[in-house]
Formats: structure tokens, sequence, C-alpha cells
């Protein structure tokens, strides 16, 4: 099966004189199953409409979205598989040099706020055309939310971007009831039904049980109503329990947010991940040096999606939702058997997983047929007593993988969910892991170890941690390999005060590792950290929360995660006056910095200049050295020649 058509020339190729969807992206066109618009584009042609790609067109140039015409049923937009603010700027705000996503990875081929503004360009072309938008960066921004690079409080992006509908979430289901409703005629205006999308409307009437959130002015004025409706947004992102939710703006519109739509059942997911996709770029960006994200996922497989982990500053709740799906063994080892044909394949799969590698099923055998607990968390704050933590299948899928004729090694490296594993009371699972699929380095997620902190972003407690990190290096002398793991540790998140980072940085020196990257806490669309960091209460509880938005402050929390960097010195000793702990400045062993900062730059210099007259030195050593060798060599002749004299006469 070809690629989707991306001009009118591959239309033409392919019989069709009009498409019955045109797919707008931020990313390039990747038909690969990892990214959001293959999967939707091969669904729908699977059900028998024409799609056509128009990738990161010129948003300044209004023609660029009229390439392939006007679609017989809609517009279909995504920004790409990242909020394209993320994907533009560091937490610093700062541009990014490249983006993974773009041919040859140049920055700049997608506007801020991708989603509106393609919505926006389409509509000066299209007046009445349906436009459908999906993907991320429309699904965590469905309702109003906290705009962290504009520092405010922004509509629904259906409002702003002009658009019809929005189908949230992963979208197979819905984007294919939205398609059949359209081309059976019903008008866009009407589809208000569907579950797992969001529609605007002049009433509430079709939403008559649906819960009325406050409204977008109330946010507005006060933000702890902002809070409010988030934790209600929250305890309906569950598809067997939710209830319609309605956000009321000015003049009498309203937003309204159908419930999820149900998950996939396995077949279901193997018939996605079993379409014909061409598993890479289009050819056209062959020239340009391809696209640098698909090199992290070519050799990798998808086993799962959802997390019931419940992370706050995670946003896998309100997209993907907390009940985990699997694909079936087969059709994962059918995948791995193609991928061992592909002549780049040197024998190692990079990653079987998904959001948490060992979530291989939901939490607890009620979540398929009644929904997850809307009071509670899984994993958090103790895993709940109905919990099912047992690896048997996916120890069983690693084995399987592992037999596949020429793969040589399979990798997990897509994260490990530590507090399920110790759940499991078979160690199977963590034996075989150790075994054959960490190479070298383990990485985890603590996150943090002050419990304060972690209770903030719903993660276990430090003792937690500890416990697993005894058992992996008691593992690991068993079988007698030297294997390390690296904590993915964040800074700043809200609870954390200078206190926490300190006693963080003390935890780092007693464990003798310096981490290269930290994670500075990045307030994304719709995530639990994210409302604490713009309302200052925890929505869970409503209570205040100390939350660091001073970027000098930051800057402090995120060095002394780093601070045996030199180039840290300054910030760390400031944010040890400013604690008043003085006692870890100083030459004792417990001292994260010495009472002065060593320049770089000068011992850089006394390094050079003591080198050069080394050197110099060294130089003249062998000058003089020659020199004498030269002479006692000149002498050693002349003896020679009197010797020779002497024995004549």
């Amino acid at each position: 099966m070809p690629f989707l058509p991306i001009n009118r020339q591959d239309c033409i190729d392919r019989g069709i004189e009009q498409l019955d969807f045109v797919y707008v992206i931020g990313d390039a066109y990747v038909d690969h199953p990892s990214f959001g618009h293959a999967i939707i584009s091969r669904v729908l042609e699977s059900f028998g409409y024409t799609v056509g790609i128009i990738s990161q067109p010129d948003w300044k140039n209004p023609d660029s979205i009229t390439i392939l015409g006007e679609p017989r049923l809609g517009f279909i937009v995504s920004g790409g598989n990242m909020d394209s603010m993320v994907n533009h700027y560091f937490v610093s705000k700062k541009r990014r040099p490249t983006d993974a996503y773009t041919p040859g990875g140049v920055m700049g081929k997608r506007p801020d706020h991708a989603v509106v503004v393609y919505g926006n360009l389409i509509r000066q072309k299209y007046k009445h055309t349906p436009v459908i938008l999906g993907g991320i960066e429309a699904s965590l921004r469905r309702m109003a939310h906290y705009d962290y690079w504009s520092d405010s409080l922004k509509r629904s992006i259906l409002l702003d971007s002009g658009a019809d509908l929005i189908s949230y979430g992963m979208g197979e289901k819905s984007i294919v009831e939205i398609a059949d409703a359209l081309n059976s005629g019903i008008a866009v205006e009407d589809i208000t039904f569907i579950n797992g999308t969001v529609y605007k409307a002049r009433s509430t009437q079709q939403a008559a049980d649906g819960i009325l959130l406050p409204s977008y002015g109330q946010m507005q004025k006060e933000k702890q109503e902002y809070a409010r409706s988030f934790q209600i947004q929250y305890e309906n992102t569950d598809p067997f329990s939710a209830k319609p939710l309605i956000e009321p703006y000015d003049h009498g519109v309203y937003v309204i947010q159908n419930p999820p739509s149900m998950p996939l059942t396995t077949m279901e997911m193997d018939d996605v991940y079993d379409l014909p996709y061409m598993k890479t770029y289009h050819p056209s960006y062959e020239k340009q040096g391809g696209v640098p994200a698909v090199s992290e996922i070519k050799f990798s497989l998808i086993s799962n999606r959802g997390c019931f982990g419940g992370c706050s500053f995670c946003a896998l709740t309100f997209h993907q939702g907390r009940i985990v799906q699997v694909r079936s063994h087969e059709s994962i080892l059918k995948e791995a058997e193609e991928i061992t044909k592909d002549p780049d394949f040197k024998g190692y799969i990079h990653d079987v997983g998904g959001p948490t590698a060992n979530f291989r099923a939901p939490a607890c055998k009620k979540q398929m047929t009644k929904g997850v607990c809307t009071n509670r968390q899984c994993l958090f704050p103790k895993p709940c007593p109905n919990l099912v933590a047992d690896h048997k299948d996916y120890v069983e899928l690693l084995r399987k993988l592992r037999k596949v004729p020429g793969v040589k090694k399979v990798f997990i490296r897509s994260g490990i969910r530590f507090d399920y594993l110790l759940c499991d009371k078979d160690d199977t699972f963590f034996h075989e892991l150790l075994k054959y699929h960490v190479s070298g380095q383990l990485k985890v997620a603590p996150e943090h170890i002050c419990d304060e902190v972690l209770s903030k972003m719903g993660k276990p407690e430090n003792a937690v941690y500890e416990r697993f990190i005894k058992k992996y290096e008691d593992y690991n002398k068993k079988i007698g390999k030297k294997q390390y793991v690296v904590p993915y540790l964040m800074s700043s998140h809200p609870g954390s005060t200078l206190k926490e980072a300190i006693a963080l940085a003390e935890y780092i020196r007693d464990l003798g590792y310096m981490p290269q990257q930290v994670q500075d806490f990045y307030p994304t669309p719709s995530t639990m950290s994210t409302v604490m960091y713009y309302t200052g209460v925890d929505p869970r509880n409503m209570k205040p929360v100390y939350v660091v938005k001073n970027p000098h402050e930051k800057a402090m929390q995120r060095a002394l995660i780093q601070y045996r960097n030199p180039e840290n010195y300054q910030l760390v000793k400031e944010a040890l006056h400013q604690a008043h702990r003085e006692d870890l400045i100083g030459f004792d062993a417990k001292c994260l910095i010495p009472p002065r900062p060593i320049s770089f730059k000068d011992t850089k210099d006394k390094t050079k200049k003591h080198n050069t007259v080394l050197q110099k030195r060294n130089d003249d050593k062998n000058t003089f050295s020659k020199s004498v060798r030269n002479q006692k060599k000149k002498q050693g002749s002349n003896r020679n020649n009197n010797r020779k004299g002497r024995k004549k006469s």
C-alpha cells in the first residue's frame, strides 16, 4: 500500500477526484503507528474513506491549505506528536534549536499554537467545510486551560481555532463515528452525540445529565475556580462513569465535552497496528536527511497504551486514560519479524512498551467492565488492595521476542514502574529484566526523595524507591553483573522549597552520583501539577501549595541537583546562604561546595601556562641532551682518530 496522497498528482494517480478528508499536520508525514496522523488516516482508509496529507503548510500563505482541494467531508487538524509550544520552547521559554519531527531537524516549520493557526487558516479559505481537531495539542486544550507561555488562562481551543469538533484522546473510534455521521448527511453542528468528542452549542439541552463547570469568566477572576473545575474534569476521564461536562462562555456559548470513547479491546488494538503502514517517512524528505524522530522508534515495539500510574505532572490520564489496553503477542511478534527484515536492523529491538513498559493489563479485574475509581488512585499513596500486580504475560512476550530469528537483544527503555514491580510477589520478571533486558543502565523515575514533594507528584514515598534499589543491587550481585540505575530527577515541582532541593542535593552527594540531565518542572496543559503551579492550590484537597515561579529560584533549585558543576557554584552558594545551610559550604566530606569557587578558566589558563613551561623545559632539555650527545660523539670520533694515528706510527 503506497503513502497517502500529498498533492493533486497523487490523487490523479489513484483515481481520486475529491478526497473525503484532508489531514493538516504540524509534523512531517511519517506513516508509522507511533505517529497519531498515521493511525487516524489509515483507520479512516480501512473504513473506505480517502484521506490526503498536508504536512507543515506555510501558515503565512492561505493557499498552502488548498493544494489538495476542498475535501468532501471535512478537514482534520493536528499540531503533531507534541504540543507545538513544548516542541518549540525549553521550560526557560528559550527557543529549541532543532525539531525532531521536521525533515532535517529544522526548527520553525510550524507556528506557535499550531492547531489554532491551522484552523483559522482553513477558515480563511473554506468558510463552511467541517473542521475536526485531533492529536495531543487539541486533546489537552479541549477545555479552558492554563497556558504557561503566555501565563494566562486560555479558552477552549475549539473556540480559538474556529473548528467544529474535537476528537480527543486516541481517537480511532470517535473519528470513524464522525466520518460516518458526516457521510450520512448529518450537519456537523448536529453531531453532539459521539463519545470522545467536544462540541460547542447555544444550549445545554443535548447534555441534560451533564455537570456544569465554573464559567470561563469565573475562572479568570478566581484561580481557585479553575482548580475546582479541573478536579471535576479529572474525576470524569473514565469512559464507564464519566458525565458530560459543560463549560459556559460569554454570549450564551457552551463548550460541551462528551464522556471519553471506550478503550480498545486487544482485537481492536491488533487491527489498528496491523494496518498497512509504510513504517517510515515520506520519500520526499530523503534529500533533507529524513526525519530524526524516526530513528527513535524504527526498531521499537508498542505493546500497550494507557497508564494507571497517576503522576501529577503527566497528562496521560487526560489523553490515553487510566485503563491499560494491550496488543496480542501474535501482533507484536509479527511486527518484530518484519523489523528483522529491515537492512538497517542490527539485531537489537530498542524497546517493548508504551507509557509504562511493565503495564500489560488493567490495574484490577473490574476496570474493563466498570471503569476506574474516581475517588482513589491505583498506586498512590499506597497500592490499592484490589491491584493485580502480575508480570507473567510480559515475561512470556519478552521470551518469545528473544527467540525471534535475527534478534540478538531486546531492551526495555520506555520506563519501568518500580513500585508496581515490587508489588509482584513473583520475582521472575525482575530476574529476567536484569539478565536480558538492561543495557548496563536501567532508567527509572523516582523524581525526588522528599515525601512532601513526592505526595504532590503522585509518586510513592522514597522508602519504596530505596527498597527497589536494594533489591536491584542484590539481584545484580547474584547474577554477577555490574549494572546501574539512572534516576530521573525533577527540580522546582510544586511543593519543593529550597529546603527540599537541598535535601535532594545531599541525597545525590551520598549516592556519589552526578546527574547528567535534570528535568526542570515544565507546566504543560492539563496536568494536576500545572494546575498547582497556576493556582497555588492542590485541586485534590484545595490546600495551598508552595510554587516556584521566580526564574532565579528555579535556577537555584536546578543547580543544586548538579552542585558539582563549577558553572553552578554561585547559584548553589546563594541557595545555601538563603536557606541558612552554610554548614554545607567547606571542605568537609559532607559539604556540597568549597568556600571559594575553582574557576575553570583560571585552572585552564594555569594548566596551559604550566604545560607551556614544561614543554619549553623539555625542548631545552632535549636540545641540551642532543648537544651533549653530539659533543660526546665528536670527542669519541677524535679519540678514535688519535688511536688510529698512534697505531700507524
